[in-house]
């Protein structure tokens, strides 16, 4: 019963989703069956079944296509949206005349349905942090054992990079697109897999493509086989080509109707990145996307890649081993793969504004009334004292931006403050969206800084001593799932920052911080 193997290794909740969750559910279920009615099906009723299955009826159906191919034979149109449409019955001759539909059948045996749950005793080598176990010229693995959760459970991530993924537009939008028709061809594989409790998530990056899979590690590693095999050897589907090709030129269109605090964020990422290609950019590309050149794009994308990757959970050593081992040899065999030169192996890096300058970058929206603006101070490269000067000096400034320019300005319904980390380097932003122009928003916020300094020197030992009891306590709350400690750990990796306990090491060095390092930081 795969319900009741959920019910039985679910991952802790945090408690205030949890407890609204429950809550809710009260209106359906008794107090004493709150907790398992989700999962446990302890009663067989039939009577039920025949009752749903009486349902599926003809006369009880409506039936909805959506299709470019109508266009010219609707007579309706729908009031609020101007939706053309059509509207008809389906007769009864055609009900009885309709023949059995082959697709659908009963589905095939589920070859990832976990059936050993047992928890594996830690190895004498067991680390506390990721640990590097494997190092060559085509990979780089790091393995953790768990060792707080003891769930039957696995986090396995990969990052595939290229220098290929990203060269130009043309080449960002075959990654998309190989990734996209990748995905849609596994789905074959992914529905079982999920109704057996392992999840992937495939994405591409610009550095290459991100592969997970997430959940029980007793059939992961079949999971993981078919994908990589997929990928290694695909063959493109020329209907599903132009489909997806399609539906991703809508989506970079629709582009502009998304709210403008959105936007702000997106143009800024475009200034501040090293290597970064806009929406229309991407759009004026993707015609040149085509089959014969996806192919080709594909065979080149894999020829040379260097895999990082981090397995996590309940797994010894040598499987992990044998797990990358796997990767590489499936790579090797169906698409050739050898391995980047270390050179290839750069990352992106992030534009430094020159000390006192001031820049403005404006653009026009013409889909929204409102306006959005995020104004960035940038400080200075990632360090343990840096970024606690930069996230205790947040934390202090939090409650007064919220009252002062949302509460007190009503400047808008989105205001935030908080630290910008990209590329290893950070600093400070504003991101408020709001019916009043960019240029009197920024004056607000320059206003509001301008008071801080004089708050933070009024402020008493007592009051800094509760902010930085604040910070720390965030800083030091633990992880409730394996997903969520997994993730704390990749984002070290794919940052190239590996500090693995940066949350003891800098909660240390915030407990040394005085009023006036933070007084000094505001100043410099």
């Amino acid at each position: 019963d795969l319900n009741a193997v959920a019910f039985r290794f679910k991952d802790k909740e945090r408690p205030r989703g949890y407890t609204s969750k429950l809550g809710g559910m009260l209106h359906y279920y008794p107090i004493e069956e709150v907790l398992a009615a989700e999962y446990l099906l302890e009663e067989f009723r039939p009577d039920l079944i025949e009752m749903v299955l009486d349902k599926l009826r003809p006369e009880n159906v409506r039936v909805a296509i959506v299709s470019k191919s109508f266009e010219g034979k609707t007579d309706r149109t729908e009031d609020w949206y101007g939706t053309q449409y059509k509207q008809e019955a389906i007769s009864d001759e055609k009900w009885q005349n309709a023949d059995l539909n082959g697709k659908f059948k009963l589905p095939m045996k589920n070859e990832f349905i976990p059936t050993n749950f047992e928890i594996l005793p830690l190895e004498k080598d067991a680390t506390q942090y990721p640990a590097l176990v494997k190092d060559t010229a085509m990979s780089k693995l790091w393995f953790k054992q768990d060792d707080k959760f003891f769930l039957p459970k696995a986090c396995l991530n990969f990052e595939f990079f290229s220098p290929f993924a990203y060269v130009d537009p043309l080449h960002c939008n075959m990654a998309y697109l190989y990734l996209e028709l990748l995905k849609d061809s596994l789905n074959e594989y992914a529905y079982a897999a999920e109704l057996a409790g392992l999840n992937y998530d495939l994405q591409n990056t610009i550095y290459g493509m991100y592969l997970s899979v997430k959940g029980y590690n007793d059939k992961q590693h079949i999971l993981l086989k078919k994908i990589i095999e997929k990928m290694a050897t695909f063959e493109i589907d020329e209907k599903r080509f132009e489909i997806i090709k399609e539906a991703y030129m809508r989506s970079l269109n629709n582009f502009r109707a998304e709210q403008p605090h959105q936007h702000a964020m997106y143009y800024l990422r475009l200034l501040m990145t090293e290597v970064a290609w806009t929406k229309d950019e991407l759009k004026e590309a993707l015609d040149d996307v085509t089959l014969p050149r996806l192919k080709a794009f594909i065979a080149q994308l894999l020829s040379r890649l260097h895999i990082e990757a981090l397995l996590h959970g309940n797994i010894t050593k040598q499987a992990a081993l044998g797990i990358m081992q796997m990767v590489e040899d499936t790579l090797i065999e169906h698409a050739h793969t050898k391995p980047l030169l270390p050179s290839q192996l750069v990352r992106y890096r992030e534009v430094q504004l020159p000390d006192r300058g001031w820049f403005v970058y404006q653009q026009r929206n013409e889909v929204h009334n409102n306006c959005g603006i995020e104004i960035y101070y940038q400080t200075d490269m990632q360090s343990t004292s840096e970024n606690m000067f930069l996230e205790l000096f947040c934390q202090i400034i939090s409650e007064p931006c919220f009252n002062t320019l949302r509460t007190k300005e009503q400047l808008g319904y989105i205001v935030f403050s908080g630290p910008r980390r990209a590329n290893g380097i950070q600093g400070l932003r504003f991101i408020i969206q709001s019916e009043k122009p960019p240029h009197y928003l920024e004056s607000r916020v320059e206003a509001f800084l301008k008071t801080m300094e004089k708050c933070i020197e009024d402020m008493t030992e007592e009051a800094f001593q509760k902010h930085i009891q604040a910070l720390a306590i965030r800083r030091l709350d633990k992880p409730k799932k394996l997903s969520a400690e997994c993730a704390k750990y990749w984002g070290e990796i794919i940052s190239q920052q590996y500090n693995f306990d940066r949350d003891n090491i800098e909660v240390a060095y915030l407990k040394t911080l005085t009023k006036d390092d933070i007084i000094q930081f505001y100043k410099v």
